[in-house]
């Protein structure tokens, strides 16, 4: 009876955790930034809205270009450690950005973008910070998960692919904010690229740590 009741409650437990996360993977300190289900918490750029569903719990990019940002904090997010599980169909190209804020079209102004691309012919790989530190090879895989991170502290940004440093900048002193190479260090939230037709990437299990 008591293996029944034990049986029971851990059953119970791993119901409860966030999609795709077993117990032994819980993180202290990480809030689940999705539920594997709906939008909740998220809101699509106006422009190509249908280019964003859920497959197994799992927000999918497909078609043209639109952004889907993060929008269930109203604090903004400066020192943080996020975790996002990605998966590229080949010749596909995509991004994490983060310090950026809500914009209805176009690519994002604000912020910084952790590029998403194994195989796509665009030559910056994944793990990238598009434009400000750029990397040409990756250890990440077409049609494989792999768990991209972001870490940043005070002026300096860490990118790791499956637990693998890819690179880390430290922000000049004089770096300003303005035009798309200018980007200064700040805060914001994140938001998750879909970049054209031809590319599908998916992600699922986003989970942020605050490090302020």
């Amino acid at each position: 009876m008591k293996r029944m009741l034990f049986c029971s409650w851990l059953l119970a437990l791993t119901s409860a955790l966030p999609f795709g996360l077993a117990a032994a993977e819980v993180e202290p300190g990480f809030t689940s930034l999705m539920d594997g289900k709906t939008f909740s918490g998220w809101k699509k750029a106006a422009e190509n809205p249908d280019t964003w569903t859920i497959e197994d719990g799992a927000f999918v990019a497909k078609g043209p270009r639109c952004h889907l940002f993060y929008v269930g904090d109203e604090k903004p997010f400066k020192n943080f450690h996020l975790k996002v599980e990605v998966m590229t169909e080949p010749k596909s190209n995509g991004g994490i950005y983060f310090h950026t804020k809500y914009q209805e079209r176009d690519w994002p102004r604000a912020g910084f973008e952790s590029q998403v691309n194994c195989t796509h012919s665009d030559w910056i790989k994944t793990g990238s910070l598009y434009g400000i530190v750029n990397v040409g090879t990756t250890p990440a895989q077409d049609r494989k998960w792999w768990l991209q991170e972001i870490l940043v502290e005070g002026n300096k940004v860490t990118v790791k692919v499956d637990g693998q440093i890819v690179l880390q900048y430290i922000e000049p002193d004089g770096a300003k904010p303005g035009q798309p190479f200018e980007r200064k260090l700040g805060e914001g939230t994140f938001a998750l690229q879909g970049h054209d037709p031809g590319s599908t990437i998916r992600y699922r299990n986003i989970r942020v740590k605050r490090l302020d």
